[in-house]
């Protein structure tokens, strides 16, 4: 009996005993004892089971280092692409007020083309003496201007070249300077006398040429009272049709249909006339105002054909200043 004890005692597996924390089990460990097991059945090599919590450390069987390199070029390349963001956002937020503060015809494909009116200085009107009323307030029945009438001339608009010949003396400008604006003789001595019997006091003037070749001349003829300037823009010089005596250049002329019927002022009176085709050279539009008591020419000519629009936006600012 205790022979065949000790023999089936040999013949048993030797159980490897459970792994410890120092030493992990693996598939390669070999037995705890040197004989091979007696079982028919073909050994199967199984592979260890991952723990639940990996080893970190000496103990995961691998040696500790550095951060991989991978990391820390990724995270350079995040840097660098979030710096050049910040830097293009600073710069569109600089263009955008840039942009902002620009004129709609400073910027590139949002220019509007102009419409050709001039670039006028501002007006500003004249101080009057202390005490006197404007041309046009109730108490003032005359309709006189205390304003210098020098003064109450428009003035030339950015680019014009001034036109010597109505510089006159010292601002005065002598009558027969501002006869000659008339194409005939006789019509310069209908004229004369008409100044002469409704007593004309003294005559403002101003001129330019524009660089695209526009002449205009601006005359102020000064009288009494707005009764004697009204009879003159009225009947002597001036009818609804057309005006009583034709200008340099405008053998015929019309009413000018493309000026609008008011001249920014209600209490000035206004009649504009454009030369007819088939004109010669150069078109010539014209316009009279009764202001009180001055009365205005304005004339502009220009080889090809005289625009309406800086006509009319210098008959409206002449009217402005003499409102």
């Amino acid at each position: 009996m205790t022979e065949q004890t000790t023999s089936v005692e040999e013949q048993a597996p030797v159980v490897p005993a459970p792994p410890t924390a120092d030493a992990p089990p693996t598939a390669d460990a070999p037995p705890t004892t040197d004989e091979p097991p007696t079982t028919d059945e073909p050994l199967v090599e199984r592979a260890a089971e991952p723990p639940l919590h990996p080893p970190v450390g000496p103990a995961a069987g691998v040696a500790a280092g550095p951060p991989v390199k991978k990391d820390r070029r990724v995270l350079r390349a995040v840097l660098r692409w979030t710096a050049a963001a910040v830097v293009f956002a600073a710069v569109g937020t600089s263009a955008a007020y840039g942009i902002t503060r620009m004129e709609r015809t400073d910027v590139p494909g949002l220019a509007t083309e102009s419409d050709g009116r001039w670039d006028y200085p501002e007006i500003t009107r004249p101080p009057l003496p202390t005490g006197s009323p404007r041309p046009f307030d109730d108490a003032n029945k005359a309709g006189t201007h205390y304003a210098d009438l020098r003064r109450l001339v428009l003035s030339a608009p950015k680019g014009a070249k001034a036109d010597a010949a109505l510089s006159g003396e010292d601002g005065w400008l002598a009558p027969k300077t501002f006869l000659a604006e008339y194409a005939s003789k006789d019509d310069r001595d209908a004229v004369g006398q008409l100044l002469t019997d409704n007593g004309l006091r003294n005559i403002a003037a101003r001129g330019w040429r524009m660089p695209d070749g526009t002449h205009t001349r601006i005359y102020l003829l000064h009288f009494g009272t707005a009764s004697v300037v009204d009879d003159l823009n009225g009947v002597e010089l001036t009818s609804y049709g057309a005006p009583q005596y034709a200008v340099r250049g405008a053998a015929t002329v019309s009413r000018d249909v493309e000026s609008p019927d008011h001249a920014g002022v209600d209490e000035i009176t206004r009649l504009s006339y454009a030369e007819t085709k088939p004109y010669g050279a150069e078109q010539v539009r014209e316009a009279y105002l009764a202001a009180g008591d001055t009365l205005a020419l304005i004339v502009q000519s220009r080889k090809g054909g005289a625009k309406a629009v800086p006509f009319q936006q210098t008959v409206a600012l002449q009217s402005q200043l003499l409102g």
